[in-house]
């Protein structure tokens, strides 16, 4: 047998995802906790499981078994893609308010576990996204298009592009809001989006490899292209409806919703995202009630957790402000000046737990209440994130300094572990984080293990994402284990966030608006020679790129506009036509494109494949419904139309995740042949 090899190992174990538990909840006691975890890191089947906590009790509650191979609903297969969910088995599940059942699909069956004696019941049902209410009486669910309750259909289809219960398109892809429907605290009703898709124009997706196979058509809309009808109707269980008024001219955006026992609150935003709007619905008239309105002459940031409300009622949101995104708790700004709150994990009672960060390669946890104010949970340097319920925090924590993730639940004076599962790398990242010019941009540099300074020259391999959705340069080992394996292939690599990427202010997100090219390019420009002042054995006549989607972008555009400092490149799942990709994601950054027609311009590539005079190679996968494969398509058109030479790699029934094990494995492998014949001296 073969050894195990990195790119083999990535692809089988998810990037190293497999095997650690995730999804958890929490009983309103802190006793009990629920989550999902596959038996080793190369499995992908997850199953659920209970840890008692007092004792550490771990307990399989459901093994689904082999995947049946069933192809799961539509809808479920589109939550998946947004949520770029790898895994099978369980995927997703929900629960009562007491934390005692769970009703989650399997193969599109809808099933409910008593969470206390571990009994499995099938259910007369098939579709996706389960919910029980908060009692554990009723279960809804989504089944084409349509709302159920209890297995009778409660709200369906009144038109042909109409969906009741789902998120739209950009919804899921954009605002990170990956459901449609919400019980009310009493389990007497609903609160349901309704989606009209008539106006959304229609893009459809081949397989080339297949023709005999009919095109999947799906509601597209493009930057500069209307959106999706989204109104919001309560329900009761008998289906009298009502709908949620407010202008939705202005605010065409549903971004979040939160009903609780203290109240239902509906986050609103404009079509230019300058504007947010939190809302106070009345579950009974659907009149709505203004709570807060904010601006922003670029856009606002939806953090996500918020809007919520404490048990005492006070809302909990966040406010840019001293170039900081503060927490708000009430009328009250309770973290300070220069620490990032990244997201709203859990509000327990009247206490908030949030991520947060004041170095831009650390994630740190902090609790505040208004008895003990605000209290940092987390010190060791690191990634930290987690949850909170019944006054125990549950911390997931990585480091640079070990392999995986570490799980606890703890009360403050005792920790129980739960166990990880995940693979371990069969290599060890070696990770140098530094600070590069100027702008003190964080960057992390590896190099061939055992490599001596000063004893060769090496190529330097640039692997940046450095785009809004994320940062790649932070204190976690396992996420530079590709970045290690092209290092070990003969590369200094060289991984750079810069302007645009979360977790440095609002300045430093807003540095690309109207123009997401110049500013990214320049600071990865300015790292790589920063880099080479302070480590000799940089190559500055041997640079490459790769990337993958807004990495991928930037790497095509890295070639094409800066060919002086970049010298190859691989662009995977690039966006080469600003107006190619969705609304509420692009006119963020750039406007309409309508008013702002030359921040397109500005931000597209394909204009730029005149001036190619460096080996490029672009990747795509065909059943891409993200960045669709148009936009590799387009720039290959024009770089042949002028006569510019280049290599594309076409995917067949591959998505914007590249999930399939053999596709994941030998990308990296014919990344690296394409990198080693086109630089010299690999």
């Amino acid at each position: 047998m073969s050894p195990l090899t990195l790119p083999r190992q990535h692809a089988r174990t998810a990037r190293f995802k497999l095997g650690i538990p995730r999804d958890f909840t929490i009983s309103p006691d802190g006793a009990r906790v629920v989550f999902l975890r596959s038996s080793a890191g190369d499995d992908p089947v997850n199953r659920l499981w209970t840890l008692t906590v007092a004792t550490g009790e771990e307990r399989l509650l459901v093994d689904p078994g082999t995947p049946s191979g069933v192809t799961v609903p539509e809808a479920e297969r589109a939550r998946r893609e947004r949520t770029r969910e790898r895994a099978s088995g369980i995927v997703a599940y929900a629960t009562d308010a007491a934390v005692t059942k769970a009703v989650y699909a399997l193969d599109g069956e809808l099933r409910i576990v008593d969470l206390l004696t571990g009994a499995i019941t099938l259910l007369s049902a098939t579709g996706s996204d389960p919910r029980l209410d908060p009692a554990g009486q009723h279960i809804a669910h989504v089944c084409d298009g349509a709302l159920h309750v209890d297995g009778r259909p409660l709200l369906t289809p009144d038109g042909p592009e109409v969906t009741w219960g789902l998120p739209e398109h950009v919804a899921a892809e954009s605002m990170a809001r990956h459901r449609g429907y919400w019980w009310a605290p009493d389990g007497t009703r609903l609160l349901v989006a309704r989606v009209d898709n008539a106006g959304v124009s229609r893009w459809h997706l081949s397989e080339p490899a297949d023709p005999g196979r009919p095109p999947r058509t799906m509601a597209y809309p493009a930057a500069g292209t209307d959106n999706a009808d989204v109104t919001l109707w309560l329900t009761t269980l008998a289906g009298e409806r009502t709908e949620v008024i407010w202008d939705r001219t202005a605010f065409e955006y549903v971004a979040a919703v939160s009903w609780t026992g203290q109240g239902l609150l509906v986050l609103v935003q404009s079509r230019d995202q300058r504007t947010t709007r939190v809302l106070e619905a009345d579950p009974e008239t659907g009149a709505t009630t203004l709570l807060r309105e904010d601006t922003d002459d670029a856009w606002l940031e939806l953090v996500p957790g918020t809007p919520a409300r404490t048990a005492s009622g006070e809302l909990v949101w966040t406010v840019d402000r001293d170039d900081t995104r503060r927490l708000m708790v009430g009328d009250d700004l309770v973290t300070p000046p220069g620490l990032q709150v990244l997201r709203i994990l859990a509000v327990d009672g009247d206490t908030v737990l949030a991520e947060c960060c004041d170095e831009p390669t650390e994630r740190h946890l902090y609790s505040y209440s208004r008895a003990a104010g605000l209290v940092r949970v987390t010190s060791e340097p690191g990634l930290h994130t987690g949850t909170r319920g019944g006054g125990v925090t549950l911390v997931v924590t990585r480091t640079l300094e070990e392999h995986g993730v570490r799980v606890a639940v703890t009360d403050g004076r005792t920790a129980t572990p739960i166990t990880s599962n995940g693979a371990v790398p069969v290599l060890r990242p070696k990770v140098e984080l530094v600070s590069l010019g100027k702008r003190e941009l964080r960057g992390a540099i590896m190099f061939p293990t055992g490599h001596v300074p000063g004893s060769r020259r090496l190529p330097v391999l640039l692997d940046p994402y450095a785009g809004p959705a994320g940062a790649l340069v932070l204190r976690g080992l396992d996420g530079f284990a590709v970045s290690q394996w092209f290092a070990d292939q003969g590369f200094a690599v060289l991984v750079v966030d810069g302007r645009g990427t979360p977790g440095r202010g609002p300045a430093w997100e807003r540095a690309i608006h109207l123009d997401k090219l110049s500013a990214a390019l320049e600071d990865q420009a300015d790292a790589l020679h920063a880099a080479a002042g302070r480590f000799p054995d940089l190559d500055l006549d041997r640079v490459a790129i790769r990337g993958w989607s807004y990495g991928g972008y930037l790497a095509a555009a890295a070639v094409l506009r800066h060919p002086d400092v970049f010298h190859a490149a691989v662009a995977g799942a690039p966006v080469t036509d600003a107006r190619l990709y969705d609304t509420h994601w692009q006119e963020r950054y750039l406007g309409h494109p309508d008013q702002h027609p030359e921040a397109y311009d500005r931000s597209s590539i394909i204009a730029d494949a005149p001036n190619l005079r460096r080996p490029l190679m672009l990747v795509h996968g065909l059943a891409d419904d993200n960045v669709f494969a148009a936009h590799t398509l387009r720039l290959s058109a024009a770089l042949l139309a002028a006569g510019r030479p280049h290599t594309v790699l076409p995917l067949s029934g591959v998505s914007h995740m590249a999930a399939q094990e053999e596709v994941a494995e030998n990308l990296l492998l014919l990344e690296l042949d394409f990198l080693r014949r086109n630089l010299p001296h690999v």
